[in-house]
């Protein structure tokens, strides 16, 4: 075989070899490059309240158990046994966040709504008058612990519990965020 035969035959292994060396190399840097790095910390778990607030929040857990807590006794219309979980109320996270409140409350403030998110994106929406305990005694809280134990990881860390509702639709586990929403 002449060499210009071989070297046409030669070529596509050796551009094959090539690729092979250079994705090599480029996964070698790669770990090399995360191994530099710190290792990365499992996050903290968190929430966040925002929208039409004067002080957005990130609440964790910490945050959370320093606040006045709050403990309500509810059946639980799945399995009907009674749970108390405990955490603090929305109202006062609210209160924090400077959501108006009380006298402040009224006129177009009336038609504000609050909008609890999930990680999984279910969502449930209240309006800011059920919240206020100037207008109704809501109780609803965001609970840390069930039956005096963190809440589990399918339902927590953090759990919407609206009390005095027939029917858990507007619970929400998993809170990601809560957003105040003022229409035009």
């Amino acid at each position: 075989m002449s060499l210009r035969r071989e070297l046409i035959f030669a070529r596509p292994a050796f551009a094959t070899h090539f690729m092979i060396l250079a994705a090599l190399l480029l996964l070698a840097h790669t770990l090399s490059a995360r191994a530099q790095q710190p290792p990365q910390q499992a996050s903290t778990p968190q929430f966040k309240i925002g929208g039409a607030v004067s002080a957005p929040l990130t609440i964790t857990a910490a945050d959370l158990k320093a606040m006045p807590r709050k403990t309500v006794k509810v059946l639980n219309a799945h399995n009907q046994k009674t749970e108390v979980y405990e955490g603090v109320s929305l109202a006062a996270l609210l209160q924090k966040a400077g959501v108006p409140q009380g006298e402040a409350l009224r006129g177009a403030l009336m038609a504000t709504y609050v909008l609890v998110e999930a990680s999984d994106g279910y969502r449930v929406a209240f309006s800011l008058a059920e919240l206020d305990s100037g207008i109704i005694d809501s109780d609803i809280l965001v609970a840390d612990t069930l039956d005096g134990a963190p809440l589990g990881q399918d339902e927590g860390p953090f759990k919407l519990v609206a009390p005095h509702e027939k029917r858990p639709a507007r619970w929400v586990r998993m809170v990601r965020s809560i957003t105040v929403v003022k229409p035009n």
